[in-house]
């Protein structure tokens, strides 16, 4: 299993950049890769409709490290654990995003490192806008 990590400087503070990725309802603003509409919560879960159907997210509790880890259980029923952290970079913030290929060929290992760049890329973008 291969893993890469995929990763954008925000030139804003790593709170501001953790207070709204970690948001829930901005899911969809910023990472469409995993969110396509607005999230669903079903106790400590939410629902997901993602570019691979319907899925279940949970993220750790909000914490004052910039963790935002959070798993992500496919339709098939496998779970994958998605590292992801906002920490502090000399220009501003730094978000760090762990790809693990789990149940992909390396064609779409490549195509789901593409889009959590594009996701890293929005945010940074809505962030620095």
């Amino acid at each position: 299993m291969k893993s890469r990590h995929i990763s954008r400087v925000i030139a804003t503070s790593p709170q501001a950049v953790y207070d709204f990725a970690s948001e829930p309802g901005n899911l969809s603003k910023w990472a469409e890769g995993l969110a396509k509409a607005e999230v669903t919560r079903d106790g400590d879960d939410l629902l997901v409709d993602s570019p691979m159907g319907q899925i279940r997210v949970r993220f750790v509790a909000r914490n004052a490290h910039g963790v935002m880890d959070h798993d992500v259980t496919l339709p098939s029923g496998t779970t994958v654990n998605n590292p992801l952290r906002v920490i502090a970079h000399p220009e501003g913030a730094e978000v760090i995003f762990t790809v693990r290929q789990i149940e992909l060929t390396d064609d779409e290992f490549d195509r789901d490192c593409r889009m959590v760049a594009d996701d890293l890329t929005q945010l940074k973008r809505i962030m620095e806008g």
